[in-house]
């Protein structure tokens, strides 16, 4: 997905690390990284959970038209909610990323995150009948999933990075 979510505060941390390396603190690196880790977390598994119980509806079938069991077993969303990563970083760029590994998608599938936040247009998924490219069908989603999740735990997740660092800080001192 384009959208990933990073906890920076560039200056600081890398201000942190080159301190980090003159002390040899690596025992304190370890504990920074995993700390700001577990700040991420509940944002990696806030979102998992919001695309598994994500709302995808359809109008229905008319009257008279063939339908069945999808041909698929790869359920959708929670294939979705399987490729949300998170990645720490202490290094050139400092900072936890958490986004949709799309290495972890079908390839069918690898845009499906960002048109299921965004669309084109926000709440329309139009996809083929069973891969059938002369049959589309439209589905309603909840538009900007993703952008609402990271929005509620933004705040506190600047504030354990904040509290995270000022720690290493006096660590250091």
């Amino acid at each position: 997905m384009t959208r990933d979510v990073r906890i920076l505060n560039t200056g600081s941390l890398l201000e942190l690390q080159r301190r980090l390396r003159a002390a040899g603190g690596e025992n304190i690196r370890s504990s920074m990284q995993r700390r700001i880790r577990r700040a991420a977390e509940p944002l990696k598994d806030d979102l998992q959970s919001t695309m598994r119980g994500l709302n995808i509806g359809s109008p229905g079938r008319s009257p008279g038209k063939r339908g069945g069991a999808s041909p698929t077993t790869r359920p959708l969303r929670a294939t979705i909610a399987d490729a949300i990563r998170i990645s720490v970083r202490t290094g050139g760029r400092p900072g936890a990323t958490v986004w949709v590994d799309k290495g972890r998608l079908p390839p069918d599938l690898k845009n499906m995150p960002k048109v299921i936040n965004s669309g084109p247009p926000p709440g329309r998924i139009r996809h083929p009948v069973f891969g059938n490219r002369r049959r589309w069908s439209n589905q309603t989603v909840t538009p900007f999933w993703w952008d609402r999740t990271v929005r509620r735990h933004t705040p506190r997740m600047e504030r354990e990075v904040a509290r995270v660092l000022d720690d290493v800080r006096r660590r250091l001192e």
